[in-house]
């Protein structure tokens, strides 16, 4: 009986089930933790690929660009797509914009010539905007003001912002141009900006205007409000009537002077694309004036003013002294500016 029992605890021990692998237990969990591992990184990578996708088209649709391939690869430079922060110009954006400066002098018709362009239901020229001494107190204030402007941000009534293809301003040369030449000069280059020059060939005429729209500032002669420019001929009548005496002594110096601004204004502005226009070519000839919208590439139209002429006739009717300027001058380089030219 004792035998039995121990053959049967024997032979419970033998047929004992045997134990499980160490080794195939760490297979099945490094198999387990590779195919796990790879479909996480399959996951992450199609969302990565989604959420660049979905980056890139809404950059295309914000940011559209606007381009106009049959242009002349020489205009490029030129041609500026504005983005204003003071309002949207809507379905203009795409709307090319050339930017222009008209240099001048005081009273050589640069008020009548800009009126002129402000016709064009395509230009939106400022004025006289330098003519504000903070807007021109260094450099910065100078630059600073030019992307405000040429940005469409600065507002004046002849404003035409949404829908504009060349926005400028009149500059005359003592408002910070010549001052700060070098600084203007590289960002006119640099910026695409255009420079239509405007002179007056007769520089005796321009000194009787100068002296007779002095005189007005503290006379005031139209029912005591003094104007630079006149929109009727009885206007016109009245400021004419003042005739101002010329210093003769200082007469040629003074001439001189004039012809050496202009002469050096063209030499540090030589490098920009630009063009010269003389105010009596374009009173003789308002032809010309389709050589400036050709100049900015806009489409041709009838221009005009209301600005009514002063000063009309031969000189000896606008001068006090008329003989002491006549012989003052007879002989000289400057006789011709004695005939009427136009």
């Amino acid at each position: 009986m004792a035998e039995d029992i121990c053959f049967f605890a024997k032979d419970s021990i033998i047929i004992k089930p045997p134990k499980k692998s160490p080794a195939l237990l760490r297979m099945v969990v490094v198999a387990f933790t590779l195919i796990f591992g790879i479909y996480i990184c399959s996951i992450c990578l199609k969302q990565t690929s989604l959420e660049n996708t979905s980056k890139y088209l809404n950059i295309e649709v914000i940011e559209k660009p606007c381009h106009n391939y049959d242009m002349d690869q020489s205009q490029i430079l030129y041609v500026h797509y504005p983005k204003p922060k003071t309002f949207s110009r809507a379905e203009c954006s795409c709307n090319p914009v050339r930017r222009f400066a008209i240099l001048s002098v005081q009273r050589s018709g640069s008020g009548w010539f800009e009126t002129l362009l402000n016709s064009h239901m395509n230009v939106s020229s400022n004025g006289e905007i330098f003519s504000v001494k903070y807007r021109r107190e260094n450099a910065s204030s100078i630059l600073r003001t030019l992307d405000t402007v040429y940005n469409l941000d600065f507002f004046t009534s002849a404003s035409k912002n949404h829908c504009s293809a060349a926005v400028g301003f009149k500059w005359m040369l003592n408002q910070g141009l010549i001052e700060h030449h070098k600084e203007i000069v590289e960002y006119f280059n640099r910026k695409g900006v255009s420079v239509i020059f405007l002179f007056r060939k007769n520089l005796l005429r321009r000194m009787v205007s100068v002296l007779s729209n002095s005189h007005d500032r503290y006379a005031k002669l139209l029912n005591g409000t003094h104007k630079s420019h006149v929109h009727s001929h009885e206007e016109a009548g009245t400021l004419a009537k003042y005739k101002p005496e010329i210093n003769t002594t200082l007469l040629i110096t003074d001439l001189k002077r004039m012809e050496v601004s202009a002469t050096e204004a063209l030499d540090y502005f030589n490098s920009t694309r630009h063009m010269i226009l003389y105010y009596e070519d374009i009173v003789r000839n308002q032809a010309k004036l389709v050589d400036v919208l050709e100049f900015l590439r806009l489409p041709n139209m009838d221009l005009s003013s209301r600005q009514v002429k002063i000063h009309n006739g031969p000189l000896w009717k606008h001068i006090k002294n008329w003989d002491d300027v006549n012989k003052t001058l007879s002989g000289t380089a400057y006789e011709k500016f004695l005939r009427a030219d136009y």
